[in-house]
């Protein structure tokens, strides 16, 4: 990637040498949405709840009437949605990962790396919440270490890459990046930079209500419909990735192979990748981020049209 000399987001916290840190508190404010443009009929789920899909025509007679989605629907989630990569991928600290990342706080390579694109993401979504008229409000990023305290609660950095749509915050420990490329073969800065955005893209759907909307829905629902529903929310995480990546790619960021390396992370990292690297088998039923064959599809469709309305998971004919 061709991203050294770019500007740098001042929205990022390297929190690394500071323990689990203190306890972040819930915001109480109402944040402002919009809907997801679908261009096709809305088809609710079969839960016997009000389907995501049903959000965007709530959504849209709201904003006739001049309120806010958000507010009626039930505003912030209040935690408990991690949003991360994948189950359980434990990161493994050494020697080489300590120099890459820095410790202490001390601005370093990868620090400014990380930086760079997440200034990217608020500049791509800046500009998508711009033509639909509306304010996208930047998420922070949170650098830690072994274990993070948010909105969510204590997490480790066992956990993965997270969102906290309590705090409206995204938590890396840099060290994550190291096992994804020795244990899982996804490489490459864009590879690193997938998985910022797709965290990224939880923030999206948190602001524009599909986080608050699955969040009240999963209290009445069952393991089976919840990993369901999941799937749909991190297939959607993935295909606003791509959309990010198709503007940076429409600016010269990528270089050749660099499309290839978020491919082969989004393969990596599905759950059925996963079951079989940890367990030896895949059990459907326990998916709730997706294959690696959607993960794929879902972040190439959104590389491809760089329209969000490509991204509507929960309309989806098949997944």
């Amino acid at each position: 990637m061709r991203w050294k000399g770019r500007r740098r987001s001042k929205n990022v916290k390297d929190m690394r040498g500071r323990g689990g840190g203190g306890m972040f508190k819930i915001p109480s404010g109402r944040g402002g949405g919009f809907r997801i443009p679908t261009g096709g009929r809305v088809r609710p789920m079969r839960s016997g709840g009000m389907g995501c899909g049903t959000l965007v025509i709530i959504g849209l007679i709201l904003w006739a009437l001049g309120l806010n989605p958000l507010a009626v629907l039930g505003g912030l989630a209040g935690g408990g949605l991690g949003g991360g990569l994948g189950p359980s991928i434990s990161p493994q600290q050494t020697p080489e990962v300590n120099r890459q990342t820095g410790t202490g706080g001390r601005n370093d390579e990868m620090r400014e790396f990380m930086e760079v694109v997440m200034a990217s993401t608020e500049e791509v979504w800046d500009d998508i919440f711009r033509a639909y008229g509306k304010r996208y409000p930047h998420p922070t990023l949170n650098l830690f270490e072994g274990q993070v305290r948010s909105a969510c609660g204590l997490a480790s950095s066992a956990a993965g890459p997270f969102y906290c749509p309590g705090d409206n915050q995204v938590y890396i420990d840099l060290s994550f990046y190291q096992t994804l490329a020795r244990q899982f073969g996804a490489k490459g800065d864009f590879a690193q930079a997938y998985v910022l955005a797709h965290e990224v893209g939880h923030h999206v759907q948190n602001v524009i209500g599909v986080l608050p909307e699955f969040n009240r829905m999963r209290q009445s629902m069952g393991k089976l419909e919840v990993n369901r529903l999941s799937v749909k929310v991190e297939l959607q995480a993935d295909c606003f990735a791509g959309v990010w990546g198709h503007y940076v790619a429409k600016q010269g960021w990528l270089e050749r192979g660099d499309l290839e390396e978020a491919l082969v992370a989004a393969n990596q990292i599905g759950d059925d990748a996963i079951q079989k690297r940890t367990q030896g088998y895949v059990v459907p039923e326990a998916f709730n981020h997706g294959t690696s064959e959607q993960r794929r599809r879902w972040f190439e469709r959104g590389f491809e049209s760089g329209r969000i309305e490509a991204c509507d998971t929960f309309n989806a004919r098949s997944l």
